[in-house]
């Protein structure tokens, strides 16, 4: 099935689970009246709302950050329930803390007829769409004819992938022979395909319905079907191009328009701007809430600083950023201020490739080895947040020295936003050996959804407060 096809049923789906959400409400509102309990309860019409709003918001929202749209399909019964029970526990949490911030005391039956109901209908919507899903596309769709242009591997691949989506409503109806390909009159693969001359296409067309071609030839083909593609455009039928031939391993593919000039993009990092630009809104407002809830904790902190050793409070650091913008770091300074001049002393000490770190360094001030054993030092960068040079999650940004040491595969991690957490700081932290960190950095580009921020945030938490894994 198509990607944008995918993306139709993936909306058809949010409406769904926005629907089954505010019936999980509505069960629960009245289930908890019905109950023959001493104290009466009630919502408020506003209040109730309020609720129904930020119970569909959070559902959808979750489910796309999770991509469980995505592959409704292909998850077994049990993964669904798994999924949807996980997916209830996180919104109902929420929905928890919304109204602990509101102070609505509202009834805890009503709570857990509410979860449990809306676990139900989720799990049972999903259930219900992962076996009718393709007899809905196929009722509510007319067949797709495809045809390929082409009979080599690449070909082959494509027509594989046709005859399984026949469940879908594509119908495979055979393949076209460039001149230069041997000439064969049919093709087995599932099923047994005609194989015409590319010279046949307007018989092919006069005889037989045909919705779509797609060219699986080689780059240095693709000029001679200059007039192919011309026919093709007036005859109206949709053309497209398997691009596999282009050589890449991390990148995805997609197509954008520069003014009316069409560009096949190859991205080897995240590309979504609509999932970057809620990355983004969640860093500005947690990082805005943060600077707030931990002042008091930066004052004492600066105080700390300022009283135990001379020099500055803050340590500023030239660091790389995106695709390797400089900036500034800010954090408390946590050695004595002629750190950097005794560096040079101490590099036979190193511990690690690269990056220079030593555990027990001599240059750190007591307050200062206090402040690095609980992340308090790193506070101060929830600014260079606010300022959009970091992110909340991310890979550590680097100095320059270090990125000039960086072997080619490295590099790729400078292509997203450095963070304040990353992912090898929930999977060892300063105990991981250089290679193993940059690994886990690109481990996370190339899974990057917006739950793994959430997972790596939660899971920081208790690492920071515990100071595991802290040099």
């Amino acid at each position: 099935m198509y990607s944008r096809h995918q993306r139709k049923f993936q909306v058809l789906y949010a409406l769904c689970d926005a629907l089954l959400v505010v019936l999980a409400f509505m069960v629960a509102f009245a289930g908890r009246q019905l109950l023959p309990l001493e104290r009466e309860f009630d919502i408020a019409p506003a209040v109730r709302v309020l609720l129904v709003i930020f119970a569909v918001g959070s559902n959808v929202l979750l489910s796309y950050a999770l991509k469980i749209y995505q592959n409704v399909e292909s998850l077994s019964p049990l993964r669904i329930l798994t999924r949807s029970f996980r997916h209830v526990t996180v919104t109902m949490l929420g929905l928890i803390v919304l109204e602990f911030a509101l102070r609505l005391d509202l009834s805890r039956p009503f709570f857990a007829l509410y979860a449990v109901s809306q676990w139900a209908l989720l799990a049972g919507g999903r259930l219900v769409a992962r076996r009718y899903a393709g007899a809905w596309r196929q009722r509510f769709h007319e067949p797709i004819h495809v045809m390929v242009a082409g009979t080599g591997e690449t070909a082959l691949q494509v027509a594989r992938q046709l005859e399984a989506a026949a469940a879908f409503g594509f119908r495979f109806d055979g393949f076209f022979r460039l001149p230069a390909e041997t000439e064969v009159e049919e093709i087995a693969l599932e099923q047994r395909h005609p194989v015409y001359a590319l010279g046949d296409l307007r018989k092919v067309l006069e005889q037989s319905v045909l919705d779509e071609i797609i060219f699986a030839v080689g780059q240095s083909e693709l000029a001679g079907l200059q007039d192919v593609f011309l026919e093709c455009d007036e005859e109206g039928i949709r053309t497209r191009i398997a691009l596999n031939q282009f050589p890449h391993v991390n990148s995805e593919m997609y197509l954008e328009t520069l003014g009316v000039i069409p560009l096949l993009t190859f991205s080897a990092t995240p590309h979504d701007e609509l999932r970057l630009l809620v990355k983004r809104t969640m860093d500005v407002l947690l990082a805005g809430m943060g600077l707030l809830v931990v002042a008091p904790v930066l004052a004492m902190a600066a105080l700390a600083v300022k009283l135990s050793s001379p020099g500055p409070v803050l340590f500023r650091q030239e660091r790389c950023g995106l695709n390797g913008r400089r900036f500034t770091l800010y954090k408390f300074r946590s050695m004595v201020e002629n750190a950097e001049a005794l560096r040079p002393a101490l590099e036979h000490l190193n511990e690690k490739q690269t990056v220079f770190k030593i555990r027990n360094d001599p240059r750190l001030t007591p307050v200062g080895r206090l402040l690095r054993r609980s992340s308090v030092d790193e506070l101060p960068q929830l600014w260079n947040i606010l300022k959009g040079d970091m992110s909340l999650v991310g890979p550590r940004p680097p100095i320059a020295r270090e990125v000039e040491q960086y072997a080619r595969w490295q590099r790729r991690r400078l292509r997203m936003r450095p963070g304040l957490t990353c992912l090898w700081a929930i999977e060892g932290r300063d105990q991981l050996d250089f290679d193993t960190m940059m690994r886990k950095d690109l481990q996370y580009i190339d899974n990057w959804s917006l739950a793994l921020d959430l997972r790596i945030l939660l899971l920081t938490i208790p690492i920071v407060l515990t100071g595991k894994g802290a040099n």
